[in-house]
């Protein structure tokens, strides 16, 4: 699981805690990059983060449902 983030980000503040509790919960593991650290990253997402992705696929922008986040990591891979 990855989490496209920006320092300074009042959504991602939010966003952070909801999927390290969820990941925590299910023993998941996952990554934050900076997307400023990226060019192509900002060219993306820029407007948009956070964005979580789970297995490869967005998932969610702004804002983490933390159910739906549990729901996504159940699901056979």
């Amino acid at each position: 699981m990855r989490v496209l983030s920006r320092v300074g980000c009042h959504l991602c503040e939010e966003a952070l805690p909801v999927v390290d509790r969820v990941c925590a919960e299910r023993g998941e593991s996952y990554d934050v990059a900076d997307i400023d650290a990226d060019p192509v990253l900002v060219a993306r997402y820029s407007d948009l983060v956070p964005v979580v992705f789970v297995d490869g696929v967005e998932f969610a922008t702004w804002r983490v449902d933390p159910a739906a986040l549990d729901a996504a990591l159940r699901r056979p891979r």
